[in-house]
């Protein structure tokens, strides 16, 4: 079992991704800063000793603190506290596992709803391709921040404000999915287009093998480079536009704090003094969001070979 181990690292030592990626600062710097946020933030009961959830613990008393290094914080609000007491390092921590959840989920869906459209419809194509593609062509007319506004609008006039508050988070990551999933159509359609026409394809097909297996053994493994890439880049814009929905009041509740959510709530305090409140949220999104940006740019180098030289 050990020399199979080592011969799976040394396999892994030898790849042209990991050589590329030792030889990268920037994949290595954004790696380990993602590494961290994402370990803190599914950890985070384990890390700091608040519960923002929990108002047994809350005190009205300690609203408003600055962060520790001014003259009026405290050393156990390392970055301040909210309006309710609330200790900002643990809010924000457990707000970006909310965010990253919603991120995952939604670049999830989209992935899987676009790569398999694209997928069939450049396999079979005919009246089905042409189908698929106006669609695509179509909503991608729409930026999808209002897309997103335009499904959320939707679910709120069928649904009681009630049940959409216990769903926010299920219809907000349908919202941001279903305003992703062009990219991922148009990508795999054209991968597939130049797969379908190799002899692989053609032996599998001579010799009996079903469309299904041809589809997603054979041609989804060799497409899935460029959609990697995307996914990689399309979790940022997840993240992002989880937050502006937030933000703007439509994604998650306030009672469940979301990174969106706290710089939304902390915009209310920004004049008058409490600045952090939606400083450090801000800062935080936008350290993630250019984490994962670098390493989407970093795969995208690497994984595209009309990039190398």
């Amino acid at each position: 079992m050990d020399n199979k181990a080592l011969t799976t690292w040394d396999k892994i030592k030898d790849s042209e991704i990991y050589f590329s990626f030792i030889k990268s600062p920037t994949a290595i710097v954004s790696s380990i800063l993602l590494a961290i946020i994402f370990f803190c933030s599914f950890f985070v009961e384990f890390i700091t000793p608040y519960n923002p959830f929990d108002p047994s613990s809350l005190s009205l008393m300690d609203a408003f603190i600055p962060p520790s290094w001014t003259s009026e914080g405290k050393v156990e609000f390392l970055l301040g506290t909210d309006g309710q007491g609330r200790d900002m390092l643990s809010t924000i921590l457990y707000g970006s596992r909310i965010s990253l959840i919603v991120g995952f989920s939604a670049i999830l869906f989209s992935l899987i709803l676009g790569v398999g459209l694209g997928l069939t419809a450049g396999f079979f194509g005919g009246k089905y391709e042409m189908i698929v593609m106006r669609l695509t062509d179509v909503q991608l007319t729409v930026p999808s921040i209002l897309m997103a506004l335009l499904v959320d609008g939707i679910a709120r006039g069928i649904i009681s404000r009630e049940l959409h508050d216990e769903m926010a988070i299920y219809v907000l990551i349908f919202a941001i999915g279903i305003s992703e999933w062009p990219q991922f159509a148009r990508v795999s359609r054209a991968a597939t287009l130049v797969e379908k026409n190799k002899d692989y394809v053609s032996a599998s097909t001579i010799i009996g093998v079903s469309n299904f297996i041809v589809m997603f053994k054979h041609i989804l493994p060799n497409i899935m480079r460029p959609v990697l890439v995307i996914g990689t880049i399309g979790l940022a814009l997840a993240i992002i536009a989880e937050a502006t929905l937030s933000f703007l009041g439509v994604g998650v509740p306030p009672t469940t704090p979301s990174l969106g959510t706290l710089i939304r709530l902390g915009n209310d305090f920004l004049f008058s003094g409490e600045w952090w409140i939606t400083f450090f949220p801000a800062i935080f999104l936008v350290v993630l969001a250019f984490s994962i940006n670098l390493l989407g740019d970093w795969m995208r180098d690497t994984l595209n070979p009309k990039l190398k030289k």
